[in-house]
């Protein structure tokens, strides 16, 4: 059979995630999740979603687009990913062609990828120009099965609560998230200075979970928090946490995750992911303390286009 990519139609939401989670089950992935992505990302973004197609089945993905946070111009990203039943087809080269002439027309310099570290996959990307950069780990915590360390003592002056409690002003969570995002390992550093925009992408996401995200204040600052996102039944991931630079090596981070854990459990959520990049060692070390253990890594790959 022919396999044709063409642009994502709202028709392709549950299958887009259906190969998603297929391929990728360590991240948290709706059909509701997939629209949104689309809908609420900016025009200077050049975001597109692409499908893979054989014989009328999507069999595989791709989201790319501009790295429009990032303050070097030229800044690309392609991420394809295909069902490990479909793998073998010519599908995930034809969507990253597809891409990088997008991206190129574009005006992107530099193309990133994340692949699976598996020789298959290393071996796609680096068949195809790329050269291997940055690791990064997928976690995976026993919600239903695994016992939480006992909580951490709650310090004078520190107070936890949710995202829920910001409903009426949720700027504060926004300055945290900025501030941490800008500290966070990676070579393509992204600035968060949109409010109007975070407002809309990620405070608004279907899958930010309000109730379930904790946030530490210091004496009525925030200091730390844990975003929460989730499938709505089962899984749940953390989406960032961090803690604010005044704040850190008082282990507010920790505070704040160990109560979201709990609460999301008591909430019916059976399991919990989280990505770490691989020089994260404080965040590694956090998330060792729970109980996570790897269950994938990646690695991001780099090429120049032109």
């Amino acid at each position: 059979m022919t396999v044709l990519v063409r642009d994502f139609l709202p028709a392709d939401a549950a299958a887009w995630a259906r190969v998603g989670h297929a391929a990728m089950p360590y991240i948290v992935t709706t059909p509701e999740q997939v629209s949104f992505d689309l809908a609420s990302a900016r025009s200077e973004e050049r975001r597109r979603l692409l499908v893979a197609e054989e014989d009328g089945e999507i069999i595989a993905i791709a989201r790319t687009g501009l790295a429009s946070d990032s303050p070097e111009p030229g800044l690309a990203f392609c991420d394809p990913y295909t069902h490990p039943d479909r793998t073998g087809r010519g599908a995930g080269g034809l969507l990253l062609r597809t891409a990088e002439e997008h991206l190129a027309r574009e005006g992107a310099r530099t193309v990133y990828t994340w692949v699976l570290d598996t020789p298959s996959n290393r071996a796609f990307a680096e068949k195809r120009g790329y050269a291997p950069s940055r690791s990064a780990h997928f976690l995976r915590l026993d919600l239903a099965g695994g016992a939480l360390p006992p909580r951490p003592a709650v310090p004078a002056g520190v107070e936890l609560r949710t995202g829920a409690d910001f409903a009426d002003d949720p700027r504060p969570l926004f300055e945290a998230d900025a501030e941490t995002t800008a500290d966070e390992p990676s070579d393509t550093p992204a600035e968060l200075s949109d409010y109007e925009h975070w407002l809309r992408q990620t405070w608004r996401h279907p899958a930010l979970d309000h109730e379930l995200t904790s946030v530490v204040t210091v004496d009525g600052e925030v200091a730390a928090f844990t975003a929460a996102r989730t499938d709505g039944r089962t899984r749940y991931m953390s989406g960032m946490t961090g803690t604010r630079r005044a704040y850190r090596g008082r282990g507010l981070a920790k505070l704040a995750k160990h109560d979201s854990l709990r609460r999301a459990r008591a909430a019916g959520y059976t399991d919990a992911y989280t990505g770490n990049d691989a020089d994260n060692a404080p965040m590694l070390a956090v998330n060792r303390w729970f109980g996570y253990a790897i269950c994938a890594t990646e690695v991001r790959h780099v090429r120049e286009l032109g």
